[in-house]
């Protein structure tokens, strides 16, 4: 009996050392051959030290987003309590239309502030602690210690990246809405008088639009070619096709069409006809903020059709592009900065290096502010309009790290 038991189980155990056989032997061909991936391996870079900063800096970079963004929901619900009152706003779409949105807008809106604040606040803390000096005393050289910051940096800024390019942008539009319904903003919703290019030599024009119905009136067409007239349509008025599964699709009524060939010409009309127009409701109306509710393909995929159109209202579009790219890249200069200030230990504690961190927070917003601004109404080129603030602060950060205790 024992024996054919043995024998039962002798085929499934000779199965099971050829498995762990075959697994060891792969294990030590991958260790043979792929050894060169290990530089991948993030404890090969992240150190105790490493993750005891990072710990530091990311918690209190959200802790303070946390604090100081509750601050000022209750001041925006006092503000706005009358209004969301006398509009009757439901307390649903308070929540979550609204507020859900209004918080990540302005916290990342304000992200250079909050990673100043929490640089300097755990830093001279740090500091105060003697740590910094314990650290630089075992032999770790300031350049060493700014290692974590910058991975941190790094974790943050890919965060408001893509915060700021693909998910705010969707935010802001139900924010808009909401504003529009209960807060009596009102929204530009129509147009007078719309000349643009939809193609190269085709010229549209709109006597009015209405973008609450998206119908247009007293409709023009001409194609040119040879800086010469080939084709005039004329509508009564246009319907845009919103349910349509592609772009462009617009209804035509009352058409008519006048074919010039020399000194010829061929007529035809018609009650109604679908027709495809390079041109959709957002290229007539243009509300304040509305760069902001585009996700940065849609931004890339205006800013190339209105630059071909020849159209002169691409400009915000273009600052508000390359401000999303340089605004992720504040982190890394901002900390800098807050790091080589707050890592001197000094009677007084963290107030003064408090104080200079928000003075140049603050400086840095209202720089990028006040460029924006330049680059709209001064001509100044977008890019350097966006990168400006980053340049100058750079300036200030390379000579903070110069001056930081080694």
């Amino acid at each position: 009996m024992e024996i054919s038991t043995i024998r039962k189980y002798q085929k499934p155990l000779r199965r099971i050392k050829q498995i762990r056989s075959g697994l060891a032997t792969a294990t030590n061909w991958l260790r043979t051959h792929l050894s060169f991936l290990g530089f991948l391996n993030p404890r090969r870079y992240l150190k105790i030290l490493d993750w005891y900063i990072i710990r530091k800096f990311i918690g209190t970079y959200f802790y303070s987003i946390a604090l100081i963004i509750s601050i000022s929901i209750v001041f925006d619900v006092n503000e706005n309590l009358a209004k969301f009152s006398q509009y009757h706003a439901p307390m649903k779409a308070i929540v979550f239309d609204y507020y859900a949105n209004f918080v990540p807008y302005f916290a990342n809106l304000f992200s250079p502030l909050f990673v100043f604040i929490a640089v300097i606040f755990f830093t001279s803390k740090l500091a105060g602690n003697s740590e910094i000096i314990s650290m630089l005393a075992a032999g770790v050289s300031f350049k060493r210690l700014m290692r974590p910051y910058m991975i941190s940096c790094i974790i943050i800024s890919a965060l408001s990246f893509y915060l700021s390019g693909y998910v705010i942008p969707h935010g802001t539009v139900v924010r808009q809405n909401f504003e529009t319904m209960y807060k009596n903003k009102k929204k530009n919703t129509s147009a007078e008088n719309v000349m643009l290019q939809v193609e190269p030599g085709v010229i549209a024009y709109i006597q009015h639009y209405d973008n609450t119905r998206k119908r247009g009136y007293g409709f023009s067409l001409d194609k040119f070619e040879n800086k010469k007239l080939v084709s005039h349509m004329t509508a009564s008025e246009v319907q845009y096709d919103t349910i349509s599964d592609s772009k462009y699709h617009w209804t035509a009524r009352n058409w008519k069409v006048r074919q010039l060939r020399g000194l010829r010409e061929h007529i035809t009309n018609g009650a109604q006809c679908d027709t495809l127009i390079q041109m959709e409701p957002t290229d007539l109306v243009y509300s304040k903020g509305q760069q902001e509710t585009f996700t940065n393909p849609q931004l890339r995929e205006y800013i190339s059709k209105q630059i071909d159109r020849g159209s002169g209202n691409v400009v915000q579009y273009q600052v508000e592009y390359h401000k999303r790219i340089a605004s992720s890249f504040a982190s890394f200069i901002l900390t800098t900065i807050g790091a080589s200030l707050s890592s001197r230990k000094r009677k007084g504690g963290m107030g003064l290096y408090l104080g200079i961190g928000l003075a140049l927070s603050f400086g840095y917003i209202m720089l990028q502010t006040v460029s924006s601004s330049f680059a709209i109404n001064a001509n100044t080129p977008p890019m350097l309009a966006a990168w400006i603030p980053n340049i100058i602060f750079a300036v200030v950060a390379w000579f903070c790290y110069r001056k930081a205790p080694n």
